[in-house]
């Protein structure tokens, strides 16, 4: 009997302290796990900005030259995905990559825009918008044109 009171305490320790193994074992591995997804974050924005310069550089290199504009887009897509290549990203997505090129394209100060301003036709008669809308002394529940 002696035997069994004095086990106890040794129980309750090793159990507590597995306990306390247990709970720390899973708060580190939800720790790395933020870790990773920090890192994965941190890296897929620097590929982003990565494809943004090589884009704008691009777009910006073919801006001169005297080609169709769907030629100029598929050379600067072709451009980028061989930098991208060449600094060992090999898994981006085409649409991804097309997508910061039409950006590029779209935010470059070197490539033409259409300023034009919408045709506005003359001599047509506008609808009555204009004339204010008074009350009627009589019924003041109803608008009636001005006379």
């Amino acid at each position: 009997m002696n035997e069994i009171i004095n086990a106890i305490p040794e129980y309750v320790i090793t159990a507590v302290v597995s306990t306390a193994i247990f709970y720390l074992m899973n708060a580190g591995k939800n720790l790395l796990h933020s870790k990773v997804q920090h890192a994965k974050t941190t890296q897929s924005k620097e590929l982003w900005s990565f494809i943004e310069q090589v884009a704008n550089t691009a777009v910006n290199s073919l801006v001169s030259k005297d080609i169709t504009g769907d030629a100029k887009f598929a050379q600067a897509t072709a451009i980028v995905q061989d930098a991208l290549a060449k600094q060992g990203f090999t898994n981006v997505d085409v649409k991804a990559i097309e997508s910061a090129v039409q950006s590029a394209y779209e935010k470059s100060p070197l490539t033409p825009t259409s300023n034009e301003k919408p045709y506005v036709f003359k001599n047509l008669e506008q609808p009555n918008q204009d004339k204010p809308k008074v009350q009627d002394n009589v019924n003041n529940t109803q608008p009636v044109e001005a006379k």
